[in-house]
Order: structure tokens, then sequence, then C-alpha cells
């Protein structure tokens, strides 16, 4: 029985980052998730369908798919393609001595994908990324700045309007549900050492939404994931989200999707 979605570590736990072209005989993979990692893959040329939990996103070059820690995708390419592969682990973001790069990477962990026109300046930065990370002795402070200069570039062709959220207590709120999920504000705010009130109001203030609709939204994305790639039950899936009774994940998943889980695991692309 499939009761959990394959994990995959692309990069052994020595090495904080990894920067190389697309492997072109990955063109078609299995659904799996990353761990502990936020990958960014560039096309500029191929063709074929990126599929992030229960949507599909056509390849149109020149392209940038974000995938985050815990999204299943899978690729299904169907021309040979051309590009480069980031792949960031957690460490990375510890050590880096320019925090500008964790924020540049949150705003991006907020996108699917970004459209970019052709630009020379982008395939030049990951070319040079490539050959420092072929060295035998790499220079970290090299690395960071490409990679600095890399996301500025790839953030100015994003579409979204929204801020960079740099609040800490907002990333350590979203960073907290990465770990757990619970239906329960009240939880999360206590281990942020604020009251339900606070933690409400830091969300309205970065997110414009309330706790609880950011709370939904990742317990909603997570139920898709396990409805789609796992044979769990119903019941499973709700325990697993810490919901104490399955009639209420039921109502709960209908309200915020309008479908029940059974519906959507028979029919997602409805969604």
């Amino acid at each position: 029985m499939k009761k959990s979605i394959a994990v995959y570590t692309k990069i052994p736990n020595v090495t904080d980052i990894k920067i190389e072209p697309f492997d072109v005989n990955k063109r078609y993979t299995k659904p799996h998730k990353h761990n502990k990692y936020i990958e960014l893959v560039y096309f500029k040329a191929g063709s074929g369908f990126h599929y992030m939990d229960s949507k599909a996103y056509e390849i149109t070059p020149s392209v940038v798919f974000v995938i985050n820690n815990n999204q299943v995708h899978h690729w299904e390419i169907d021309t040979i393609p051309e590009g480069y592969v980031i792949i960031v682990k957690e460490d990375f973001l510890e050590k880096t001595t320019d925090k500008h790069i964790n924020q540049q990477l949150y705003r991006l962990s907020k996108e699917q994908l970004v459209n970019l026109q052709v630009d020379e300046s982008i395939d030049k930065l990951f070319e040079i990324l490539c050959i420092e990370m072929k060295l035998r002795s790499i220079q970290k402070e090299v690395v960071e700045g490409g990679l600095k200069a890399l996301f500025a570039k790839i953030i100015g062709y994003s579409n979204r309007t929204e801020r960079l959220i740099d609040t800490d207590k907002g990333i350590h709120f979203e960073e907290l549900l990465q770990q757990e999920l619970r239906n329960d504000v009240s939880f999360y705010a206590d281990l942020m050492n604020i009251n339900s009130q606070q933690l409400n109001s830091i969300c309205k203030k970065n997110f414009s939404k309330t706790a609880s609709q950011i709370i939904a939204t990742h317990i909603i994305q997570e139920s898709k994931r396990q409805l789609l790639y796992t044979n769990r039950t119903i019941s499973e899936i709700a325990y697993s989200l810490d919901f104490k009774d399955v009639s209420h994940f039921v109502k709960y998943f209908k309200r915020h999707t309008g479908r029940t889980p059974l519906v959507f695991k028979q029919t997602p692309d409805l969604i």
C-alpha cells in the first residue's frame, strides 16, 4: 500500500546548494516531493508539461519554475530541454552571510512560475555559477553574489504585485506550518509566544489574510497531495492533519474546495 509520497533528496547532506544544467534524462519523472529544500528550474528551450500538486503547467520558455518543500511535482517533457537547476537546502539559508538572499528566496517561494523575456544576462549568470560550482575550491562570496544578482533578475520579471514580506514573525509562522499542520490558530500563537489576536494582526499586515485562512490554504494543499498521490483513506488523512473527527475534515474540505475529499480524488481535474 502506498501510504506516503516518495521523498527525494537530490544532493548529499554535506552539500548546501547545487547548481547545474538540467539533466535531459529527467524528461519524464514520477510524482515526488522534496526534502527540506527549494528548487528553481529554468528553461530556455523545451516543451511539455510540469505538474505541481493537482495542476499542469505548460513549459513555455523562457520560464522559471519554483518547487517548494513538500510540493508534489513531476515532469513530462516531450522535446530535448535546455536550462539549469538550482537546489537550495535549509543549511545554505542558515549559513548565508548576505541575508538578502533569504528574503529573495522567500519572495520566489510564493511563485509557481515566472515567465521571462529572452535575457542573455540570466543565461550568463547561470553559466558563471555552474563554472564556480565545479571548482576545487568554491568561493562562497562569489556564489552568493551570483545568486543575489540572478534572483534579482528573476524577481524583476515577476508579475505579482505583492510586496516582499520581510517580517520575521510572518516568515516564522509559515515555517511552523511547513513543520506541522494543525487547524488551530492558538497552537501556532503559543509557539511564537504571542496571542491569537497578535498573530491575526501579523497575518493581515503581511499577507492580507487571517491566520485561519493561511492555515486552511496549507491544510487543503496537503490534503489534495495525499488524496492524489497516496493510498491513504480519508480517515487516515484526516487524523494525519490533526482532525479529531472525520466528518469535520470532510465538511472543512468541502467548505474550502466545493467538493468532498472523495469527489476530489475521483475528479481532481474539476477542482
